[in-house]
């Protein structure tokens, strides 16, 4: 029983697979982040476009 207490307090996997898991979501934000800024710079000129094209 020791031994398997021993065992438990020295495995460290779980806390790799959250470290790599808040990575992953930290990523994702910056991702989500970045493409929601491109969206809207390019929405603002394609806006643009459209009213310099409707010159009548």
């Amino acid at each position: 029983m020791k031994n398997l207490l021993v065992r438990f307090v020295r495995n460290e996997s779980g806390a790799t697979a959250i470290e790599y898991g808040l990575i992953a979501g930290l990523i994702a934000v910056a991702i989500i982040t970045a493409v929601t800024s491109v969206g809207t710079d390019v929405t603002a000129v394609f806006n643009k476009i459209a009213t310099s094209l409707n010159i009548t």
